[in-house]
């Protein structure tokens, strides 16, 4: 537990402000994301809209050497895909953009699945089903409970589904850092792993597969996509804990008027 930062009230208003930022990033591609679009320009546009627009910093830009300001990852991509122009969203698609965003100093972290035009029955119950996926694990964030008992409900869930869950990808901690401790798995066992504390901030995301959980990475060394060459699809929001359970930081303005959160 000493690797892991709890944050300060100080603190986490100011992580409070970067997920509500973070989230109007999305509201916005909301209504960019269509066919004929290339990730390119959406990559363009979000970094557009994060600087001129919410005067913050695109966090993902130069991390690692990444030159991007956001991961798109389309269909059979599980996670880390670069932007292209010539990578054009087709009818069909699905397309997961993971972004990060920095402001006064803290980072938040999220991504989302969009359906691009009208999609297969198949796609579309992916998507849904990783996002329910997702709000399972959320739900049981609150102190006292272990990070086993997160990736447990993800992992058995998925795979009632008739899904797998990659294993070589999961969460993390957030805050000043975009990678702090602890990991966050999202496959385990009940009352195993790190317990949970107020002041503790972190992602759940996880990636579900369609097939089987292994993947390969592309020669660019980013581009992880599955093996068999199925479906893949990624939901991802930074959760704080709290005295009494958890707050999503990134919380988008559709899921507050649906009652989530």
């Amino acid at each position: 537990m000493s690797a892991i930062q709890i944050k300060t009230p100080e603190e986490l208003a100011l992580m409070r402000e970067s997920g509500r930022l973070l989230a109007q990033v999305f509201a916005h591609l909301d209504g960019f994301i269509k066919p004929g679009v290339s990730t390119l320009a959406i990559d363009r546009e979000v970094e557009r809209f994060i600087v001129e627009e919410l005067k913050a910093r695109p966090a993902s830009k130069g991390q690692y050497d990444f030159p991007f300001c956001l991961n798109t990852s389309i269909n059979d991509v599980i996670c880390h895909g670069m932007p292209s122009e010539s990578d054009v969203l087709r009818e069909g698609d699905i397309v997961n953009c993971d972004i990060t965003l920095e402001k006064n100093g803290f980072i938040a972290d999220s991504s989302k699945m969009y359906l691009v035009g009208e999609v297969s029955a198949a796609a579309s119950k992916l998507v849904k089903g990783t996002y329910e996926a997702l709000w399972k694990g959320i739900r049981l964030v609150r102190p006292g409970a272990h990070l086993g008992d997160i990736g447990f409900v993800i992992e058995q869930f998925a795979k009632k589904q008739g899904y797998s869950v990659v294993q070589e990808y999961c969460g993390h901690g957030i805050g000043r850092e975009m990678h702090e401790e602890p990991q966050v798995l999202h496959y385990g066992r009940r009352g195993t792993g790190v317990k949970l504390r107020p002041g503790m901030v972190f992602t759940i995301e996880p990636m579900i597969n369609q097939g089987v959980r292994h993947n390969t990475t592309d020669e660019d060394g980013w581009t992880v996509r599955t093996r068999d060459g199925k479906l893949s699809a990624q939901w991802e929001h930074t959760i704080a804990v709290t005295e009494t359970g958890y707050e999503v930081l990134t919380l988008r303005e559709e899921e507050r008027l649906a009652g989530l959160g």
